[in-house]
């Protein structure tokens, strides 16, 4: 699960480590809401121009970390509650453990209790 912050390029970085040197695929998870529309922009919109945003921020990320390293990944972004979107992804894949940073407890504590208490699979909290 990533947010694109300093800490989740971190977190990203330990997963990548950590596919490579168990050679598994990494599915990279930018969970959404869709809030607030501004200025009469539709669902649709917002959507698109959230995820433009996050293939962008994406896509320097995979520059940077991915392009070096020999394993498979995808990128995803999925509107939904975090809990929702990783429980169901889940249910479709293989997922030996999912892997998130410290910082998301405290930003979004009710989502992230919520992922916890109810996910089948291992979760690895980074400081």
């Amino acid at each position: 699960m990533i947010d694109f912050s300093d800490s989740s390029r971190k977190t990203l970085q330990w997963a990548i480590d950590r596919a490579c040197k168990s050679r598994s695929h990494l599915t990279v998870l930018y969970p959404y809401r869709l809030k607030r529309l501004q200025n009469g922009e539709s669902a649709r919109e917002m959507r698109k121009k959230i995820e433009d945003e996050a293939r962008s921020s994406f896509d320097l990320l995979e520059n940077d970390l991915l392009t070096k390293v020999q394993i498979s990944y995808d990128f995803k972004t999925e509107v939904g509650f975090l809990a929702n979107r990783v429980e169901e992804h889940s249910k479709n894949h293989t997922v030996c453990f999912l892997v998130v940073n410290r910082d998301l407890r405290t930003s979004q504590r009710e989502s992230f209790d919520d992922l916890v208490e109810n996910i089948q699979i291992p979760v690895v909290i980074l400081p």
